[in-house]
Protein backbone atom coordinates (compact mmCIF):
# COMPACT_ATOMS: atom_id res chain seq x y z
CA UNK A 1 0.00 0.00 0.00
CA UNK A 2 1.37 3.61 -1.18
CA UNK A 3 1.58 5.71 1.65
CA UNK A 4 0.94 10.02 1.52
CA UNK A 5 -2.39 10.89 0.74
CA UNK A 6 -3.59 12.84 3.83
CA UNK A 7 -5.72 10.20 5.80
CA UNK A 8 -3.46 7.67 4.77
CA UNK A 9 -1.68 6.36 8.12
CA UNK A 10 0.60 3.47 6.43
CA UNK A 11 3.86 3.87 4.90
CA UNK A 12 4.28 2.58 1.83
CA UNK A 13 6.54 -0.26 3.09
CA UNK A 14 2.96 -1.56 4.91
CA UNK A 15 4.06 0.03 8.17
CA UNK A 16 0.63 1.06 9.91
CA UNK A 17 0.17 3.40 12.75
CA UNK A 18 -0.72 2.21 15.61
CA UNK A 19 -1.65 4.66 18.83
CA UNK A 20 -1.55 1.75 21.39
CA UNK A 21 2.24 0.73 20.42
CA UNK A 22 2.93 4.67 20.31
CA UNK A 23 1.78 5.53 23.71
CA UNK A 24 3.38 2.36 24.84
CA UNK A 25 6.67 3.92 23.80
CA UNK A 26 6.07 6.99 24.94
CA UNK A 27 5.08 5.88 28.64
CA UNK A 28 8.42 3.93 28.83
CA UNK A 29 10.09 7.00 29.00
CA UNK A 30 8.23 8.45 32.38
CA UNK A 31 7.14 11.66 30.56
CA UNK A 32 6.45 15.11 32.73
CA UNK A 33 2.10 14.95 31.36
CA UNK A 34 1.61 18.18 33.39
CA UNK A 35 3.61 20.07 31.01
CA UNK A 36 2.02 18.01 28.20
CA UNK A 37 -1.46 19.01 29.70
CA UNK A 38 -0.74 22.79 30.43
CA UNK A 39 0.78 23.42 26.66
CA UNK A 40 -2.42 21.70 25.24
CA UNK A 41 -4.97 23.71 28.12
CA UNK A 42 -2.87 26.70 26.29
CA UNK A 43 -3.51 26.03 23.13
CA UNK A 44 -6.71 24.93 23.62
CA UNK A 45 -7.00 28.81 25.34
CA UNK A 46 -5.24 30.51 22.53
CA UNK A 47 -7.65 28.85 20.11
CA UNK A 48 -10.55 29.96 21.89
CA UNK A 49 -9.46 33.60 21.74
CA UNK A 50 -8.77 33.60 17.92
CA UNK A 51 -12.51 31.93 17.76
CA UNK A 52 -14.00 35.27 19.62
CA UNK A 53 -11.61 37.91 18.29
CA UNK A 54 -13.83 37.53 14.53
CA UNK A 55 -17.04 38.35 15.94
CA UNK A 56 -15.85 41.36 17.69
CA UNK A 57 -13.88 42.75 14.55
CA UNK A 58 -17.19 42.12 13.10
CA UNK A 59 -18.82 44.62 15.50
CA UNK A 60 -15.97 46.97 15.20
CA UNK A 61 -16.51 47.32 11.64
CA UNK A 62 -20.28 47.86 11.42
CA UNK A 63 -19.88 50.14 13.87
CA UNK A 64 -17.60 52.38 11.98
CA UNK A 65 -20.46 54.38 10.26
CA UNK A 66 -20.84 55.69 13.73
CA UNK A 67 -17.68 56.32 14.85
CA UNK A 68 -14.62 54.49 15.83
CA UNK A 69 -15.20 52.49 19.37
CA UNK A 70 -11.79 52.91 20.81
CA UNK A 71 -12.26 50.52 23.45
CA UNK A 72 -13.60 47.55 21.16
CA UNK A 73 -10.66 48.31 19.23
CA UNK A 74 -8.42 48.13 22.31
CA UNK A 75 -10.15 44.88 23.14
CA UNK A 76 -9.29 43.45 19.74
CA UNK A 77 -5.90 44.42 19.79
CA UNK A 78 -5.50 43.05 23.33
CA UNK A 79 -6.92 39.61 22.44
CA UNK A 80 -4.84 39.24 19.78
CA UNK A 81 -2.00 40.38 21.57
CA UNK A 82 -2.89 37.79 24.54
CA UNK A 83 -3.71 35.22 21.64
CA UNK A 84 -0.02 35.23 19.89
CA UNK A 85 1.87 35.36 23.86
CA UNK A 86 -0.73 32.28 25.25
CA UNK A 87 0.31 30.24 21.54
CA UNK A 88 3.71 30.80 22.19
CA UNK A 89 3.63 30.09 25.76
CA UNK A 90 2.12 26.89 25.24
CA UNK A 91 4.38 26.01 22.31
CA UNK A 92 7.54 26.41 24.67
CA UNK A 93 5.70 24.17 26.72
CA UNK A 94 5.51 21.77 24.56
CA UNK A 95 8.64 22.14 23.67
CA UNK A 96 9.82 21.40 26.68
CA UNK A 97 7.45 18.53 26.77
CA UNK A 98 8.79 16.90 23.69
CA UNK A 99 12.53 17.86 24.66
CA UNK A 100 11.96 16.01 27.92
CA UNK A 101 10.30 12.85 26.10
CA UNK A 102 13.00 12.86 23.39
CA UNK A 103 15.72 12.92 26.50
CA UNK A 104 14.53 9.93 28.38
CA UNK A 105 13.94 7.74 25.51
CA UNK A 106 17.06 8.24 23.75
CA UNK A 107 18.72 7.19 27.58
CA UNK A 108 16.79 4.46 27.37
CA UNK A 109 17.58 3.41 24.03
CA UNK A 110 21.23 3.82 24.33
CA UNK A 111 21.20 1.96 27.79
CA UNK A 112 19.51 -0.96 25.62
CA UNK A 113 22.23 -0.53 22.92
CA UNK A 114 24.94 -1.11 25.70
CA UNK A 115 23.55 -3.95 26.88
CA UNK A 116 22.63 -5.73 24.30
CA UNK A 117 24.27 -8.89 23.14
CA UNK A 118 27.11 -8.78 20.85
CA UNK A 119 24.80 -10.97 18.05
CA UNK A 120 22.62 -7.99 17.87
CA UNK A 121 25.54 -5.89 16.25
CA UNK A 122 26.66 -8.72 14.17
CA UNK A 123 23.65 -8.13 11.60
CA UNK A 124 22.64 -4.31 12.42
CA UNK A 125 25.13 -1.61 10.39
CA UNK A 126 26.27 1.35 13.00
CA UNK A 127 24.77 3.39 10.63
CA UNK A 128 21.05 2.22 11.13
CA UNK A 129 21.69 2.46 14.89
CA UNK A 130 22.47 5.88 14.76
CA UNK A 131 19.61 6.21 12.68
CA UNK A 132 17.48 5.02 15.36
CA UNK A 133 18.70 7.22 18.38
CA UNK A 134 18.83 10.46 16.02
CA UNK A 135 16.43 10.61 12.84
CA UNK A 136 13.65 7.85 14.86
CA UNK A 137 13.61 9.44 17.80
CA UNK A 138 12.96 12.91 16.77
CA UNK A 139 10.44 11.90 14.52
CA UNK A 140 8.54 10.36 17.57
CA UNK A 141 9.51 14.11 19.19
CA UNK A 142 7.39 15.75 16.52
CA UNK A 143 4.59 13.86 16.34
CA UNK A 144 4.22 13.95 20.00
CA UNK A 145 5.29 17.42 21.42
CA UNK A 146 4.32 19.00 17.82
CA UNK A 147 1.95 17.39 15.83
CA UNK A 148 -0.65 16.13 17.93
CA UNK A 149 -1.24 19.53 19.85
CA UNK A 150 -1.67 21.61 16.78
CA UNK A 151 -4.00 19.07 15.58
CA UNK A 152 -5.96 19.34 18.74
CA UNK A 153 -5.57 22.94 18.44
CA UNK A 154 -6.40 22.93 14.99
CA UNK A 155 -9.77 20.94 15.09
CA UNK A 156 -10.62 23.29 18.08
CA UNK A 157 -10.46 26.28 15.76
CA UNK A 158 -12.46 24.47 12.77
CA UNK A 159 -15.19 23.57 15.05
CA UNK A 160 -15.24 27.19 16.39
CA UNK A 161 -15.25 28.81 13.43
CA UNK A 162 -17.95 26.75 11.23
CA UNK A 163 -20.17 27.00 14.54
CA UNK A 164 -19.28 31.07 14.84
CA UNK A 165 -20.33 31.08 11.16
CA UNK A 166 -23.68 29.09 11.10
CA UNK A 167 -24.49 31.88 13.85
CA UNK A 168 -23.65 34.64 12.10
CA UNK A 169 -25.17 33.34 8.24
CA UNK A 170 -25.42 29.50 7.36
CA UNK A 171 -25.76 30.10 3.62
CA UNK A 172 -22.45 32.26 3.58
CA UNK A 173 -21.04 29.42 6.28
CA UNK A 174 -22.13 26.72 3.48
CA UNK A 175 -20.77 28.19 0.93
CA UNK A 176 -17.46 28.15 2.35
CA UNK A 177 -17.86 24.62 3.69
CA UNK A 178 -18.28 23.43 0.39
CA UNK A 179 -15.49 25.69 -0.86
CA UNK A 180 -12.44 24.93 0.94
CA UNK A 181 -13.32 21.02 1.11
CA UNK A 182 -13.33 21.10 -3.58
CA UNK A 183 -9.51 22.80 -2.79
CA UNK A 184 -8.23 20.17 -0.55
CA UNK A 185 -9.46 17.47 -2.80
CA UNK A 186 -8.55 19.11 -5.69
CA UNK A 187 -4.98 18.89 -3.72
CA UNK A 188 -4.95 15.97 -2.96
CA UNK A 189 -2.65 14.49 -5.76
CA UNK A 190 0.06 17.25 -4.83
CA UNK A 191 0.01 16.04 -1.34
CA UNK A 192 0.31 12.43 -1.82
CA UNK A 193 3.28 13.38 -4.41
CA UNK A 194 5.02 15.44 -1.89
CA UNK A 195 4.53 12.58 0.77
CA UNK A 196 5.72 10.01 -1.46
CA UNK A 197 8.84 12.28 -2.41
CA UNK A 198 9.34 12.74 0.99
CA UNK A 199 9.54 9.10 1.85
CA UNK A 200 11.53 8.22 -0.57
CA UNK A 201 14.08 10.93 0.52
CA UNK A 202 13.81 9.75 4.25
CA UNK A 203 14.69 6.17 2.87
CA UNK A 204 17.63 7.36 0.52
CA UNK A 205 19.21 9.88 3.08
CA UNK A 206 19.18 7.10 5.81
CA UNK A 207 21.08 4.07 3.10
CA UNK A 208 23.23 6.90 1.79
CA UNK A 209 24.01 7.86 5.77
CA UNK A 210 24.27 3.92 6.49
CA UNK A 211 27.07 3.99 3.66
CA UNK A 212 28.91 6.84 4.65
CA UNK A 213 29.38 5.99 8.15
CA UNK A 214 30.85 2.67 7.60
CA UNK A 215 32.92 3.81 4.69
CA UNK A 216 34.71 6.60 7.00
CA UNK A 217 35.07 4.42 9.86
CA UNK A 218 37.06 2.56 7.57
CA UNK A 219 38.94 4.68 5.90
CA UNK A 220 42.16 2.95 6.46
CA UNK A 221 41.16 -0.27 5.07
CA UNK A 222 40.02 2.06 1.70
CA UNK A 223 43.41 3.24 1.21
CA UNK A 224 45.47 0.56 1.67
CA UNK A 225 43.20 -1.65 -0.38
CA UNK A 226 43.00 0.94 -3.07
CA UNK A 227 39.68 1.24 -2.83
CA UNK A 228 38.85 4.60 -3.34
CA UNK A 229 37.81 4.14 -6.68
CA UNK A 230 35.20 1.75 -5.43
CA UNK A 231 34.14 3.41 -2.44
CA UNK A 232 33.64 6.64 -4.25
CA UNK A 233 31.32 4.40 -7.26
CA UNK A 234 29.27 2.95 -4.32
CA UNK A 235 28.53 6.67 -2.41
CA UNK A 236 27.73 7.88 -5.66
CA UNK A 237 25.38 5.68 -6.76
CA UNK A 238 23.20 6.64 -3.87
CA UNK A 239 24.25 10.43 -4.21
CA UNK A 240 22.74 9.66 -7.52
CA UNK A 241 19.41 8.73 -6.50
CA UNK A 242 19.29 11.23 -3.77
CA UNK A 243 19.66 13.77 -7.03
CA UNK A 244 16.75 11.67 -8.68
CA UNK A 245 14.63 12.02 -5.52
CA UNK A 246 15.92 15.83 -5.35
CA UNK A 247 14.83 16.66 -8.97
CA UNK A 248 11.42 15.59 -8.28
CA UNK A 249 11.29 16.88 -4.51
CA UNK A 250 12.51 20.35 -6.51
CA UNK A 251 9.26 19.81 -9.03
CA UNK A 252 7.35 19.45 -6.14
CA UNK A 253 8.13 22.65 -4.11
CA UNK A 254 8.09 24.52 -7.71
CA UNK A 255 4.73 23.86 -8.61
CA UNK A 256 3.03 23.37 -4.70
CA UNK A 257 3.21 27.48 -3.94
CA UNK A 258 1.92 28.99 -6.99
CA UNK A 259 -0.44 26.14 -7.39
CA UNK A 260 -1.61 26.61 -3.59
CA UNK A 261 -1.41 30.17 -3.80
CA UNK A 262 -3.47 29.55 -7.16
CA UNK A 263 -6.46 27.85 -5.94
CA UNK A 264 -6.53 29.82 -2.39
CA UNK A 265 -6.73 33.38 -4.47
CA UNK A 266 -9.63 31.48 -6.29
CA UNK A 267 -11.58 30.32 -3.19
CA UNK A 268 -11.04 33.96 -1.32
CA UNK A 269 -12.02 35.47 -4.65
CA UNK A 270 -15.16 33.98 -5.07
CA UNK A 271 -16.56 33.88 -1.46
CA UNK A 272 -15.51 37.41 -1.37
CA UNK A 273 -18.18 38.11 -4.71
CA UNK A 274 -20.63 36.13 -2.95
CA UNK A 275 -20.32 37.88 -0.08
CA UNK A 276 -20.87 41.58 -2.04
CA UNK A 277 -23.65 40.11 -3.73
CA UNK A 278 -25.30 39.54 -0.44
CA UNK A 279 -24.23 42.54 1.01
CA UNK A 280 -25.70 44.42 -1.94
CA UNK A 281 -29.22 42.73 -1.44
CA UNK A 282 -29.12 43.95 1.92
CA UNK A 283 -28.62 40.15 3.64
CA UNK A 284 -25.54 40.55 4.95
CA UNK A 285 -23.56 43.57 7.07
CA UNK A 286 -20.26 44.28 6.50
CA UNK A 287 -18.54 43.63 9.20
CA UNK A 288 -20.28 39.61 8.66
CA UNK A 289 -18.51 39.25 5.62
CA UNK A 290 -14.80 40.78 7.31
CA UNK A 291 -15.52 38.17 10.11
CA UNK A 292 -16.14 35.17 7.47
CA UNK A 293 -12.73 35.42 6.22
CA UNK A 294 -11.35 35.99 9.05
CA UNK A 295 -12.84 32.64 9.70
CA UNK A 296 -11.63 31.62 6.61
CA UNK A 297 -7.99 31.75 7.10
CA UNK A 298 -8.38 30.57 10.31
CA UNK A 299 -9.54 27.75 8.25
CA UNK A 300 -7.08 27.73 6.07
CA UNK A 301 -4.30 27.71 8.31
CA UNK A 302 -5.68 24.88 10.05
CA UNK A 303 -6.83 22.49 7.89
CA UNK A 304 -2.98 21.85 6.95
CA UNK A 305 -2.37 21.11 10.19
CA UNK A 306 -5.29 18.70 10.53
CA UNK A 307 -4.41 16.85 7.10
CA UNK A 308 -0.58 16.86 8.20
CA UNK A 309 -1.15 14.83 11.23
CA UNK A 310 -1.93 11.74 9.05
CA UNK A 311 1.23 12.76 7.17
CA UNK A 312 3.01 12.56 10.36
CA UNK A 313 2.02 9.21 11.32
CA UNK A 314 2.67 7.55 8.76
CA UNK A 315 6.19 9.21 8.89
CA UNK A 316 6.07 8.09 12.90
CA UNK A 317 5.15 4.54 11.75
CA UNK A 318 8.20 3.43 10.91
CA UNK A 319 9.65 5.31 13.38
CA UNK A 320 8.12 3.91 16.42
CA UNK A 321 7.76 -0.21 15.12
CA UNK A 322 11.82 0.18 14.52
CA UNK A 323 12.38 2.01 18.22
CA UNK A 324 10.06 -0.01 20.15
CA UNK A 325 11.30 -3.50 18.40
CA UNK A 326 15.30 -2.34 19.51
CA UNK A 327 13.88 -1.68 23.30
CA UNK A 328 12.36 -4.95 22.67
CA UNK A 329 15.66 -6.62 22.22
CA UNK A 330 16.89 -9.16 24.96
CA UNK A 331 19.79 -7.55 26.54
CA UNK A 332 22.36 -9.09 28.00
CA UNK A 333 21.51 -10.33 32.02
CA UNK A 334 24.30 -8.17 34.28
CA UNK A 335 22.50 -8.33 37.65
CA UNK A 336 21.49 -11.96 38.71
CA UNK A 337 24.03 -14.76 38.78
CA UNK A 338 27.00 -16.13 42.02
CA UNK A 339 29.90 -13.46 42.58
CA UNK A 340 32.45 -15.75 42.29
CA UNK A 341 36.00 -15.62 42.38
CA UNK A 342 38.28 -17.30 39.65
CA UNK A 343 41.59 -17.69 41.66
CA UNK A 344 42.44 -21.38 41.84
CA UNK A 345 39.73 -22.11 39.58
CA UNK A 346 40.04 -24.80 37.36
CA UNK A 347 38.70 -24.02 33.58
CA UNK A 348 36.67 -27.08 31.78
CA UNK A 349 35.27 -26.72 28.30
CA UNK A 350 33.47 -30.19 27.71
CA UNK A 351 32.05 -31.06 24.18
CA UNK A 352 30.90 -27.70 22.80
CA UNK A 353 29.26 -26.98 19.51
CA UNK A 354 28.53 -23.45 18.30
CA UNK A 355 27.10 -21.85 15.17
CA UNK A 356 26.98 -18.27 14.15
CA UNK A 357 24.23 -19.37 11.64
CA UNK A 358 22.43 -22.55 12.22
CA UNK A 359 23.73 -24.19 9.04
CA UNK A 360 27.26 -23.11 9.30
CA UNK A 361 29.01 -24.72 12.23
CA UNK A 362 31.88 -23.02 13.91
CA UNK A 363 32.98 -25.45 16.85
CA UNK A 364 32.14 -29.20 17.20
CA UNK A 365 32.95 -31.40 20.40
CA UNK A 366 35.63 -29.05 21.52
CA UNK A 367 36.90 -29.90 24.97
CA UNK A 368 40.08 -28.87 26.83
CA UNK A 369 40.59 -27.53 30.29
CA UNK A 370 43.47 -25.01 32.03
CA UNK A 371 44.21 -25.21 35.51
CA UNK A 372 45.24 -22.40 37.73
CA UNK A 373 48.03 -20.59 36.83
CA UNK A 374 48.74 -22.37 33.54
CA UNK A 375 49.52 -21.24 29.68
CA UNK A 376 47.37 -23.10 27.31
CA UNK A 377 47.55 -22.29 23.83
CA UNK A 378 46.12 -22.61 20.76
CA UNK A 379 47.08 -23.31 17.28
CA UNK A 380 45.96 -23.94 13.87
CA UNK A 381 44.96 -22.68 10.17
CA UNK A 382 42.73 -19.52 10.32
CA UNK A 383 39.05 -19.33 10.56
CA UNK A 384 39.51 -22.94 12.94
CA UNK A 385 37.31 -21.56 15.68
CA UNK A 386 40.16 -20.30 17.94
CA UNK A 387 38.82 -16.77 18.39
CA UNK A 388 35.17 -18.36 18.34
CA UNK A 389 36.27 -20.18 21.24
CA UNK A 390 37.43 -17.04 23.37
CA UNK A 391 33.87 -15.04 22.50
CA UNK A 392 32.07 -18.08 23.87
CA UNK A 393 34.75 -17.65 27.01
CA UNK A 394 33.83 -14.09 27.36
CA UNK A 395 30.24 -14.80 27.54
CA UNK A 396 29.36 -12.42 24.23
CA UNK A 397 27.61 -15.94 22.68
CA UNK A 398 26.52 -19.09 24.46
CA UNK A 399 27.52 -22.40 22.90
CA UNK A 400 24.76 -24.14 21.36
CA UNK A 401 25.50 -27.79 23.13
CA UNK A 402 28.28 -28.54 25.51
CA UNK A 403 29.58 -27.09 28.90
CA UNK A 404 31.83 -24.48 29.84
CA UNK A 405 32.99 -23.92 33.78
CA UNK A 406 35.32 -22.57 36.25
CA UNK A 407 35.53 -25.51 38.87
CA UNK A 408 31.96 -27.10 39.66
CA UNK A 409 30.33 -23.36 38.23
CA UNK A 410 28.83 -23.38 35.14
CA UNK A 411 29.85 -19.76 33.79
CA UNK A 412 26.32 -18.75 32.83
CA UNK A 413 25.61 -19.54 36.34
CA UNK A 414 28.05 -16.85 37.21
CA UNK A 415 27.28 -13.21 37.97
CA UNK A 416 28.22 -11.21 34.18
CA UNK A 417 29.63 -8.16 35.58
CA UNK A 418 31.55 -9.53 37.88
CA UNK A 419 32.99 -12.49 35.71
CA UNK A 420 34.59 -10.53 32.95
CA UNK A 421 35.53 -7.97 35.66
CA UNK A 422 38.49 -11.00 36.45
CA UNK A 423 38.56 -11.15 32.80
CA UNK A 424 41.95 -9.09 31.21
CA UNK A 425 42.17 -9.40 27.47
CA UNK A 426 44.80 -8.39 25.10
CA UNK A 427 43.98 -9.08 21.05
CA UNK A 428 46.49 -8.15 17.90
CA UNK A 429 44.41 -4.84 17.48
CA UNK A 430 43.59 -3.77 20.94
CA UNK A 431 40.45 -1.31 20.99
CA UNK A 432 41.43 1.98 22.43
CA UNK A 433 38.72 5.04 22.78
CA UNK A 434 38.77 8.36 21.88
CA UNK A 435 40.04 10.66 25.03
CA UNK A 436 43.30 10.81 26.96
CA UNK A 437 46.16 8.31 28.11
CA UNK A 438 44.15 8.03 31.69
CA UNK A 439 40.65 7.77 30.06
CA UNK A 440 41.98 4.40 28.28
CA UNK A 441 43.98 3.06 31.30
CA UNK A 442 40.99 3.52 33.74
CA UNK A 443 38.37 2.71 30.97
CA UNK A 444 35.13 0.44 32.51
CA UNK A 445 36.96 0.72 36.19
CA UNK A 446 34.51 2.10 38.95
CA UNK A 447 37.81 2.74 41.52
CA UNK A 448 39.60 6.21 41.43
CA UNK A 449 43.70 5.60 40.28
CA UNK A 450 46.17 7.84 41.24
CA UNK A 451 48.81 8.94 38.82
CA UNK A 452 51.50 6.60 40.60
CA UNK A 453 49.41 3.85 40.33
CA UNK A 454 48.89 4.23 36.52
CA UNK A 455 52.63 4.59 36.18
CA UNK A 456 52.91 2.15 37.62
CA UNK A 457 51.15 -0.28 35.31
CA UNK A 458 53.01 1.97 32.48
CA UNK A 459 55.98 0.61 33.64
CA UNK A 460 55.07 -2.96 34.06
CA UNK A 461 53.73 -2.46 30.52
CA UNK A 462 57.22 -0.92 28.54
CA UNK A 463 55.21 2.07 28.12
CA UNK A 464 56.14 4.42 30.60
CA UNK A 465 59.10 6.20 28.43
CA UNK A 466 56.67 6.90 25.60
CA UNK A 467 54.41 8.15 27.86
CA UNK A 468 56.43 10.28 29.76
CA UNK A 469 57.63 11.71 26.50
CA UNK A 470 54.31 12.74 24.59
CA UNK A 471 53.23 16.60 25.47
CA UNK A 472 50.65 16.15 28.11
CA UNK A 473 51.77 12.77 29.84
CA UNK A 474 48.72 10.97 31.03
CA UNK A 475 46.55 13.37 29.60
CA UNK A 476 47.34 13.58 26.19
CA UNK A 477 45.09 12.78 23.53
CA UNK A 478 45.32 9.70 21.72
CA UNK A 479 42.87 10.54 19.14
CA UNK A 480 39.95 8.57 17.74
CA UNK A 481 40.86 4.39 17.94
CA UNK A 482 44.32 5.47 19.44
CA UNK A 483 45.33 7.24 15.56
CA UNK A 484 47.75 9.83 17.34
CA UNK A 485 49.51 6.92 18.64
CA UNK A 486 51.93 3.61 17.05
CA UNK A 487 50.53 0.11 17.09
CA UNK A 488 53.04 -0.71 19.63
CA UNK A 489 52.41 2.02 21.72
CA UNK A 490 48.15 1.12 21.47
CA UNK A 491 49.15 -2.50 22.29
CA UNK A 492 51.31 -1.58 25.72
CA UNK A 493 48.50 0.82 26.89
CA UNK A 494 45.82 -2.30 26.21
CA UNK A 495 48.59 -4.79 28.21
CA UNK A 496 48.52 -1.60 31.01
CA UNK A 497 44.94 -1.32 30.98
CA UNK A 498 44.89 -5.02 31.42
CA UNK A 499 47.24 -5.02 34.71
CA UNK A 500 45.10 -2.56 36.05
CA UNK A 501 42.38 -4.31 36.01
CA UNK A 502 44.70 -7.35 37.70
CA UNK A 503 42.66 -10.11 35.58
CA UNK A 504 42.59 -13.60 37.12
CA UNK A 505 42.16 -14.95 33.61
CA UNK A 506 44.63 -13.39 31.14
CA UNK A 507 43.52 -14.03 27.20
CA UNK A 508 45.78 -13.01 24.62
CA UNK A 509 44.47 -12.94 20.92
CA UNK A 510 47.87 -12.76 18.49
CA UNK A 511 48.87 -9.86 20.42
CA UNK A 512 52.49 -9.17 18.56
CA UNK A 513 51.38 -10.52 15.31
CA UNK A 514 50.81 -7.07 13.43
CA UNK A 515 53.70 -5.52 15.20
CA UNK A 516 57.37 -4.75 14.27
CA UNK A 517 60.46 -6.32 15.51
CA UNK A 518 61.44 -3.78 18.04
CA UNK A 519 57.96 -3.31 19.21
CA UNK A 520 57.12 -7.13 19.59
CA UNK A 521 60.06 -7.49 22.02
CA UNK A 522 59.13 -4.57 24.06
CA UNK A 523 55.45 -6.06 24.05
CA UNK A 524 56.63 -9.46 24.83
CA UNK A 525 58.44 -8.45 27.70
CA UNK A 526 55.25 -6.82 29.15
CA UNK A 527 53.43 -9.87 28.44
CA UNK A 528 55.71 -11.73 30.39
CA UNK A 529 55.24 -9.87 33.15
CA UNK A 530 51.36 -9.95 33.03
CA UNK A 531 50.94 -13.46 32.83
CA UNK A 532 52.56 -14.07 36.08
CA UNK A 533 50.50 -16.09 38.39
CA UNK A 534 47.40 -15.91 36.14
CA UNK A 535 46.00 -18.74 33.94
CA UNK A 536 46.57 -17.73 30.61
CA UNK A 537 44.54 -18.93 27.37
CA UNK A 538 47.26 -17.56 24.32
CA UNK A 539 45.76 -17.60 20.22
CA UNK A 540 49.15 -17.24 17.89
CA UNK A 541 49.65 -18.08 14.29
CA UNK A 542 53.40 -17.46 15.21
CA UNK A 543 54.38 -21.06 17.30
CA UNK A 544 57.73 -19.29 18.61
CA UNK A 545 55.49 -17.55 21.21
CA UNK A 546 53.79 -20.38 22.68
CA UNK A 547 56.64 -22.88 22.15
CA UNK A 548 56.77 -23.21 25.99
CA UNK A 549 53.31 -23.42 26.60
CA UNK A 550 51.84 -25.98 29.67
CA UNK A 551 49.61 -27.54 26.56
CA UNK A 552 49.37 -26.69 23.73
CA UNK A 553 45.46 -27.21 21.52
CA UNK A 554 45.43 -27.84 17.33
CA UNK A 555 42.18 -26.65 15.68
CA UNK A 556 41.46 -27.60 12.35
CA UNK A 557 37.60 -26.66 10.95
CA UNK A 558 36.12 -25.92 14.27
CA UNK A 559 37.45 -29.23 15.79
CA UNK A 560 40.19 -29.99 18.49
CA UNK A 561 42.68 -32.23 16.24
CA UNK A 562 45.71 -32.92 18.57
CA UNK A 563 47.22 -31.60 22.02
CA UNK A 564 50.06 -31.75 23.83
CA UNK A 565 53.24 -29.92 25.01
CA UNK A 566 55.35 -28.41 21.97
CA UNK A 567 57.56 -31.21 21.55
CA UNK A 568 54.92 -34.08 21.85
CA UNK A 569 52.94 -32.14 19.20
CA UNK A 570 56.20 -32.04 16.67
CA UNK A 571 56.54 -35.74 17.21
CA UNK A 572 52.05 -36.55 16.97
CA UNK A 573 50.21 -34.06 14.96
CA UNK A 574 51.78 -33.97 11.29
CA UNK A 575 49.80 -30.87 10.73
CA UNK A 576 51.95 -29.05 13.82
CA UNK A 577 55.07 -30.48 12.37
CA UNK A 578 54.54 -28.84 9.47
CA UNK A 579 53.68 -25.81 10.76
CA UNK A 580 56.91 -25.55 13.02
CA UNK A 581 59.59 -26.58 10.16
CA UNK A 582 57.97 -24.18 7.69
CA UNK A 583 58.23 -21.17 10.51
CA UNK A 584 61.17 -22.00 12.40
CA UNK A 585 64.98 -22.53 11.21
CA UNK A 586 67.50 -24.92 12.87
CA UNK A 587 68.98 -22.58 14.18
CA UNK A 588 66.43 -20.44 15.84
CA UNK A 589 65.90 -20.90 19.57
CA UNK A 590 62.50 -21.22 20.35
CA UNK A 591 61.42 -18.75 23.04
CA UNK A 592 58.21 -17.69 25.01
CA UNK A 593 56.63 -14.16 24.28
Amino acid sequence: MEGGRPGDTVRKDGTKFSFRQFFKLITTTKPKYHLLIIGILLLIASSSVQIYVPKLASSLVNSFSEGIDYSLLLKVVLLFVASAIISAIGGTVLGIFGENVIQNLRKNLWLKLTTLKVKYFDTIKSGEISSRLVNDTSQVKQLLANTFPQTISSIILVLGSVYMMIRMDWRMCLAMLVTVPIVLIIMLPIFGFGTKVGHMRQDALAEFNGIASETLSEIRLVKTSNAEKQAQMRANREVDKLFKVGKKEAVFDATMQPLMMMAMMSMIFGLLAYGMHRIAIGAMAIGTLMSFLMYLFNLIGAMPSVATLFTEMAKAAGSTKRVQELLDEEPEDLQSGEIIDLTGKKLKVTNIDFAYENDEPILTGVSFEAKPNQIIAFAGPSGGGKSTIFSLLERFYDPSRGVIQFGDTKIQDINLTDYRSQIGFVSQDSAIMAGTIRDNLTYGLDKEFSDDELWNVLELAYARKFVEEMPDGLMTEVGERGVKISGGQRQRIAIARAFLRNPKILMLDEATASLDSESEMMVQGALANLMKGRTTLVIAHRLATIVDSDKIYFLEKGMITGSGTHAELVESHETYAKYVSEQFRVDTPLVMA
